[in-house]
């Protein structure tokens, strides 16, 4: 589906078709038809709007027949949009600039360009860079917010797994590392993106725009450390719990083999008295009492034993 955005008397409204100036947002579903005739419509090649596709497209700028392509990830709940069982994973927007226009293309739903239209009341076609970076900016507190979530989930999942030592809850803390790495991987990605875009400059930003998008760059920096940060924390906190589980089985490794040779020593006694006395009859004698009392007191001394030294 193709929308079309006009800055009308200061007003922001949506046209139905492309004017001189307007800003057009594809959102899904997509057809290849429209794809063709907004590309021949508009100028665009058309690998720029097929590219959008690609859930694994990397943040990235291009510049073909002065036409700017910028491609920037965000991040989404994962709903199935590939294999991974990560709670949250990335994906791209696609922003492709024209002398006349300004196009998003957003493959998959995501936050960011939904904040985007809910805080873009009034814009004047000759900012179209400002748009470009207020759109980095929601894509940055889209980060921020997610980053914050994973991190409430975490410290849930942790308590419950501390608590109960479930295998659920380890499960869905992995589920949380798989999330970190996408947001990581991202973060690196579109930081690399803006301090190219800054030093290239080719969105021929002013002043102003370059400070807003610094200050942009030391937003994602932010978010990129936080989100290194919480990986570290959980990373320690799993290493932590298998430390814990093999501590846990080696104790009762321990209190099982003191079992099995406290119970071993009066048999080993017994049966070695009833192989000397086979033929001494079915009766109990008193050495055969002597034998039963000498293996229950090693037991008892060898278990005092195990006692004092903490095997139990």
């Amino acid at each position: 589906m193709i929308q079309y955005f006009k800055n009308i008397d200061g007003q922001t409204v949506e046209i139905d078709k492309a004017e001189t100036g307007v800003w057009v947002n594809l959102v899904p579903p997509f057809k290849d038809e429209e794809f063709i005739e907004l590309s021949m419509a508009l100028d665009i090649p058309i690998e720029f709007l097929r590219d959008s596709l690609d859930i694994d497209e990397r943040s990235r700028y291009e510049l073909e027949d002065a036409v700017k392509f910028i491609v920037i990830k965000t991040p989404t709940e994962n709903n199935s949009f590939n294999d991974s069982d990560a709670y949250y994973i990335t994906i791209p927007i696609c922003i492709i600039l024209t002398h006349e226009h300004i196009i998003t293309v957003n493959s998959f739903d995501n936050g960011a360009i939904k904040k985007f239209l809910s805080t873009f009341i009034k814009r004047h076609p000759d900012k179209r860079n400002m748009m470009v970076l207020k759109i980095f900016e929601k894509v940055v507190q889209t980060y921020l917010e997610t980053l914050k979530e994973i991190n409430s989930r975490r410290n849930q999942y942790e308590q419950s797994l501390y608590a109960g030592h479930n295998n659920g809850d380890l499960l869905r803390l992995m589920r949380i590392q798989k999330s970190l790495v996408h947001m990581v991987t991202a973060l690196r990605s579109n930081e690399l993106l803006m301090m190219k875009l800054d030093r290239a400059n080719m969105l021929q930003l002013n002043d102003e725009e370059k400070e807003f998008l610094q200050d942009l760059i030391v937003d994602t920096s932010q978010a990129l450390e936080m989100a290194n940060t919480y990986t570290n924390i959980l990373s320690s906190t799993l290493d932590a719990f298998a430390s814990m589980v093999n501590n846990n089985l080696n104790k009762v490794m321990k209190l099982l083999t003191s079992i099995v040779i406290i119970i071993s020593l009066p048999a080993l006694v017994v049966g070695a008295y009833a192989i000397n006395n086979s033929g001494a009859g079915p009766h109990f004698s008193l050495t055969a009492y002597a034998a039963i009392g000498f293996s229950l007191i090693v037991s008892c001394a060898v278990a005092w034993y195990f006692m004092k030294k903490k095997w139990f």
